[in-house]
């Protein structure tokens, strides 16, 4: 019972900033795309986004370490809700500060959030290391039905609300204020060894050169989200002539991507015990 209490709090706290982060994706490009930007400009915005997650990145776990990790996560509360608000600006620098924010909101999100998890559930709590599992899966389902909830959701307030592709970032502000205001009445704070910046980088780096696995497996995965922004970008205008509804095909995306996942772990736990190369 009282990892379940635990669970749920820490569910409770992680899974409205998880919808807040879906519910900003389905009709990105189209609100940039209506404040007149072309799609050359609309690419330079995308841009800032990626450079700044791949810049913060780097030093990402360092900071949350540094700060602690319950501040992190209400930081990237705070990061991502003026993101939201940053959107309803027509203007290029103010959108391009906008994507910047949103990149370090979901670098926290997705770094302090689980730190905060394991630390809590290992140090804290004294709970047993093989039941961290359980609650990553439960948050994999959960996130799982976000994802398509989000893509509805944000078609139905772009339509019904007459606030057009805005729509989305605005309903996504309370759910990060519900994340935020529960995280810090209920969490507690915990931190990380504090080391220098260069020595954890230098660490990586020394570790990915010493094993050439590791190595490739960094390149395979650098690929393959290459692939996934490029798609990310190109998916709104190649569809968008059709007249397909943005946030029923991101939906659908997002079912299907959950449906992959879903027969993967089937067939490597199930009975043709398939193994990955």
């Amino acid at each position: 019972p009282a990892f379940r209490r635990f669970q749920r709090e820490f569910l409770l706290g992680y899974l409205p900033a998880l919808a807040a982060d879906w519910l900003q994706g389905p009709l990105l490009f189209q609100l940039l795309q209506s404040r007149g930007f072309l799609h050359s400009q609309i690419a330079a915005l995308y841009s800032c986004g990626f450079a700044s997650n791949v810049a913060f990145g780097l030093i990402s776990s360092v900071f949350v370490d540094w700060l602690g990790r319950k501040k992190s996560c209400l930081l990237s509360s705070g990061l991502c809700s003026v993101s939201c608000l940053l959107q309803l600006s027509r203007d290029f620098l103010a959108l391009a500060a906008g994507r910047v924010l949103a990149a370090l909101g979901t670098s926290l999100l997705f770094s302090a959030f689980e730190s905060w998890y394991i630390h809590e559930h290992l140090e804290r709590h004294d709970f047993p290391a093989e039941w961290i599992p359980d609650t990553f899966s439960r948050v994999a389902l959960w996130n799982s039905g976000l994802a398509v909830a989000a893509g509805l959701v944000a078609q139905l307030v772009a339509e019904g609300l007459a606030l057009g592709p805005v729509a989305p970032f605005l309903v996504a502000m309370p759910f990060l204020a519900l994340s935020g205001i529960f995280a810090g009445k209920n969490w507690d704070e915990n931190h990380g060894k504090s080391r220098p910046c260069s020595k954890a980088c230098g660490e990586g780096l020394r570790g990915l050169l010493s094993d050439p696995r590791a190595l490739l497996l960094g390149l395979v995965q650098a690929l393959v989200e290459s692939i996934l922004l490029i798609f990310a970008f190109l998916w709104t205008p190649v569809l968008e002539p059709h007249g397909i509804p943005l946030g029923i095909a991101f939906s659908g995306f997002t079912a299907a991507s959950a449906v992959g996942s879903a027969l993967f772990r089937r067939g490597v736990t199930g009975r043709l015990r398939l193994q990955p190369l």
